[in-house]
């Protein structure tokens, strides 16, 4: 499927159908909360994105009556089933490659937030390296911002001086929330590194010790 927009809601998508089987209403439902956060979400666009992943075999359709009363998200007791959308291994597959791109796509104002609602389905490093690509690009803007305003603060009206302000601050206050988030990421990175260190130093035995961890020598006192 093409980059831009349509690979964002590709990635919503696959991730949402991840979690679980859904009907149409319920994964524009999930979509929406999802993508609405961020940016305006066509429902005109949903339909021709599962027509797409249909045709790829990353999802496929299947009566509901076959889904699981746990799995089932809508209960239809005495109503007609309905389609329920599925992903299937290659669906899964896709999914972890779009997962694994950390690139200046996923640091856009279009993709960052749905890349940082599957988060808990990437590796550290990944989202370490879409968190600090987000700063870096955040930083950019806030330089840029602040030239355009040193030059034209004089010739701005109040109110129109005020909203760049109002963005501004916005900004630094995104950059300093993914100063958090980057600091928090490598803190639980550098506790991982240790455990197996001290995991394995606690096991180690003594230098020249049995495998009960006694010195020969100590049996001859």
């Amino acid at each position: 499927m093409a980059g831009g927009r349509g690979g964002v809601l590709e990635l919503a998508v696959l991730g949402s159908l991840h979690e679980t089987p859904l009907h149409g209403y319920e994964l524009r439902k999930r979509l929406n909360s999802l993508l609405g956060m961020f940016r305006a979400f066509s429902y005109g666009s949903l339909y021709p994105c599962l027509r797409q992943l249909l045709h790829d075999g990353l999802i496929v359709e299947d009566d509901d009556s076959d889904v699981p009363a746990a799995e089932s998200p809508i209960t239809l007791t005495g109503r007609r089933s309905k389609i329920v959308y599925k992903l299937t291994a290659e669906g899964k597959e896709r999914l972890q490659e779009l997962l694994t791109q950390a690139g200046p796509s996923a640091w856009e104002d279009e993709s960052f937030g749905v890349h940082f609602a599957f988060f808990r389905h990437t590796e550290t490093e990944v989202r370490l390296r879409i968190l600090e690509g987000r700063r870096s690009r955040l930083e950019e803007r806030l330089d840029g911002v602040r030239t355009a305003l040193a030059r034209t603060r004089e010739r701005l009206d109040s109110y129109t001086l005020e909203l760049q302000r109002h963005g501004l601050e916005s900004v630094e206050r995104e950059v300093r929330w993914l100063n958090e988030l980057i600091a928090t990421e490598r803190r639980g990175s550098a506790e991982e590194e240790r455990r197996p260190a001290q995991e394995g130093t606690s096991r180690a035995p003594a230098p020249g010790a049995d495998n009960r961890g006694r010195h020969p020598a100590s049996e001859d006192n």
